[in-house]
């Protein structure tokens, strides 16, 4: 018996936001002092580094939670089990379910708690949890129930990944062009002859780093408001990014005693068109090779960056054939990994 992804699911938020609708902004420095320029050359700017040049944001009615529940719909039916044979569904977020309009976050009860209720699943020893790990969420909860499975505390997992950054973002802030709404989910079970986890790397650092992402003030210092946005060092984490994140891909595979050739796909999260080029860029240099055309499928051009949902959003859609020019098989090894607030870093090696 193996432990496999027997299923995956995403869901994509129909209201698109293209780099246009942010010509009217009041862009501003961290100061409060204006951004010389117009608008044009700032958004134009931003694509060339970024490469999104549009994104999704969910409808005022729906929430994080609402998003991870029709991911999970997917998943489930994809991988054709009875809902109620799982014993755990995780929940990989940030801020849980901000409504629109509102200054808080509202985990109580957990999004896989509402998920759980959603799907209607009776089984009481199915378990429902949350996982705050940033960005790298949705790996870090596959690794867990990939743990789970293999510890014979469970033979079959949901796990999730969604956020809705449009509600937490500061309109003043440059920043809030990258960020999206999305889910995605999968489904990991035991099972025979349908894939395995090869091995994953995890690392928090939280020294320097730990705040290098943050919940901060507006830089309009003019608003009379107690209200808190997600805000970044954005120079800081791509540094960090570029240096750590190619060495954890190298250690995970490494472990695996595979040769990276045998590598068909790297799925990275999708945060920055530049920063993950230049991931790719170093991991290959590690092993003295030039990176291989069509090996890093990207959605961020498109959908921008929707934190946990990156990665398993972008798995389902290659999985499923609907990324042009990429595809996998069975048999194919593929490597994930992510980077995020903590900052935490994590990697794992697939074979389909």
């Amino acid at each position: 018996m193996s432990i496999a992804i027997t299923g995956t699911g995403s869901f994509r938020p129909t209201t698109i936001i293209e780099n246009s609708d942010f010509e009217k902004n009041t862009f501003l420095n961290t100061d409060g002092s204006s951004i010389e320029g117009p608008n044009e050359v700032i958004i134009e700017k931003f694509k060339s580094i970024t490469g999104i040049g549009q994104r999704r944001y969910a409808k005022k009615e729906m929430n994080t939670s609402d998003l991870g529940y029709l991911a999970a719909e997917k998943a489930i039916e994809n991988a054709g089990i009875d809902k109620e044979t799982l014993d755990y569904i995780i929940f990989a977020h940030n801020f849980g379910d901000v409504s629109l309009g509102k200054i808080q976050g509202d985990t109580l009860p957990s999004l896989a708690t509402r998920v759980k209720h959603r799907l209607g699943i009776k089984n009481p020893k199915c378990v429902a949890y949350d996982v705050l790990f940033g960005c790298p969420g949705w790996i870090e909860g596959v690794i867990q129930a990939n743990a789970f499975i293999k510890a014979g505390m469970a033979k079959k997992c949901l796990v999730i990944g969604a956020d809705t950054l449009s509600r937490v973002v500061d309109d003043y802030d440059r920043d809030t062009m990258l960020y999206a709404d999305g889910a995605g989910a999968a489904i990991i079970e035991e099972t025979e002859g349908k894939g395995q986890f090869l091995n994953h790397e995890t690392a928090t650092y939280a020294n320097d780093e730990a705040f290098y992402l943050f919940f901060g003030e507006s830089y309009n210092k003019d608003l009379d408001e107690d209200r808190r946005y997600i805000k970044m060092y954005g120079r800081k984490i791509y540094e960090f990014a570029i240096s750590h994140v190619p060495q954890a891909m190298k250690e995970c595979l490494d472990k695996t005693g595979r040769d990276i050739s045998e590598v068909k796909k790297i799925f990275i999260h999708q945060a920055n068109e530049k920063m993950d080029e230049a991931i790719l860029k170093r991991f290959y240099r590690l092993y003295k090779l030039k990176t291989p055309k069509g090996i890093m499928p990207m959605t961020i051009g498109r959908l921008g960056n929707s934190s946990v949902a990156t990665i398993p959003t972008l798995y389902d859609k290659v999985r499923k054939g609907n990324i042009e020019g990429h595809n996998i098989e069975k048999g194919d090894l593929v490597l994930f990994a992510s980077v995020g607030a903590g900052m935490n870093i994590n990697a794992m090696v697939y074979e389909v």
